[in-house]
């Protein structure tokens, strides 16, 4: 008899990817659990990088593959998708029998994935609940699939308090720490020389990683807020800059032409990158002066690695943030403001000296051990918790 916990990981971006397999891989090295994942959305994008290829580079096998046809960049084309993950899903889940699901984080098609799980009676682990984005629909959607879930592993002890008065049951909530920042301290990095032959592209010693994702709480046009940022940054003459492509939310497209215009205008010193995965996407925060953009990544992980994160526009409000992260505003003056306080001097040894809020010693074996010990008959019967 097989008593081996069956453990199903859905995976849909590079993002979630780059902070899953490190948890992937320690399940994997358990006899006690046999792991599954299912990739989709991005991953099977070729706009994209065609990431699935990625994890299975990275030594996996992906049981399920989910695809999400999108033909065109509205939010109803997303809504659209959604529903076809969600059928996918169905199919996925059906065959492969999991006795939990992990999802991490607020991606629209996670909120397919958990939709789909909840309705088939499959208990949900929850990576990263708790968390606040005022400025996208990220925020809605991670609260909703947090309602869904049975265990939560929160980052902060923050956003474990704030999990439990949504209703749910405290044993149930776990504070792990970030699993990225715990990658970002242990994964083995890229030299200089390995990363610039890898891209192409010399990084020298003033570049900065520039990631700008929609805003999609934001009623302005995306294209003016792009424009408003390369703009700014157009202003550094002496700073090269490293561009990755925006996720796949609504007006995504919008992004990546953009910065693909901006940087064939400006060959040598711009360049864009689909996809960094995570080796060279952390390996490039060792050497890059500052990480700029609206990336949750760069509120999390970027302070560990001791580089200022100038954080544009609304998207992240509300999230807990280490003080070497300026936020500013989405106009040119704004942005370049910012941009030259963290290429300050004084800047750069504040985030030396910066304290990571996010970070735990132990994250990757407390997120590990209570996905594969936690006993699975008081998660299929998940009741509202009132507080005292």
């Amino acid at each position: 008899m097989n008593n081996k916990r069956k453990v199903c990981i859905a995976t849909g971006t590079r993002a979630d990817w780059g902070l899953l397999s490190g948890i992937a891989r320690e399940l994997a090295s358990r006899p006690d659990v046999t792991l599954q994942i299912v990739a989709t959305n991005m991953h099977l994008d070729p706009r994209y990088g065609m990431t699935v290829n990625e994890i299975e580079a990275d030594g996996f096998k992906v049981d399920e593959r989910v695809p999400l046809s999108q033909r065109g960049d509205s939010e109803a084309d997303r809504a659209r998708a959604m529903a076809q993950c969600g059928l996918g899903m169905a199919d996925a889940l059906e065959r492969l029998q999991p006795d939990i699901l992990v999802v991490l984080g607020d991606r629209y098609e996670m909120l397919a994935v958990a939709s789909t799980a909840t309705v088939m009676r499959i208990p949900i682990i929850h990576i990263a609940g708790g968390e606040i984005t005022h400025g996208a629909i990220d925020d809605a959607i991670r609260h909703a699939i947090t309602k869904m879930a049975s265990l939560h592993l929160t980052a902060t002890e923050e956003y474990r308090r704030r999990v439990i008065s949504m209703g749910e049951t405290p044993s149930r909530v776990i504070t792990t720490g970030a699993i990225g920042v715990y990658n970002a301290m242990n994964e083995p990095l890229m030299t200089l020389g390995e990363l610039e032959e890898s891209l192409g592209f010399e990084i020298g010693d003033k570049t900065l990683l520039v990631t700008m994702h929609p805003a999609t709480m934001d009623p302005t046009d995306t294209a003016v807020h792009v424009e408003q940022l390369l703009a700014a940054l157009d202003t550094f003459k002496e700073n090269r800059l490293l561009f990755t492509y925006p996720n796949n939310d609504a007006r995504g497209c919008i992004i990546i032409d953009m910065i693909n215009r901006f940087a064939a205008d400006r060959p040598g010193r711009v360049n864009v990158v689909p996809s960094l995965g995570k080796r060279r996407y952390l390996s490039a925060l060792q050497f890059v002066k500052a990480v700029v953009g609206n990336s949750s990544s760069g509120i999390v992980e970027v302070p560990s690695m001791k580089i200022p994160t100038v954080d544009i526009g609304t998207r992240q409000s509300g999230r807990l943030a280490a003080d070497s992260v300026i936020h500013c505003g989405t106009t040119k003056a704004e942005i370049t403001r910012a941009v030259s306080l963290a290429l300050s001097e004084r800047w750069q040894e504040k985030s030396k000296a910066t304290v990571n809020p996010y970070y735990r010693r132990d994250t990757l074996r407390l997120i590990v051990d209570a996905i594969a010990t936690t006993p699975l008959e008081p998660l299929r019967n998940k009741q509202f918790y009132d507080q005292p």
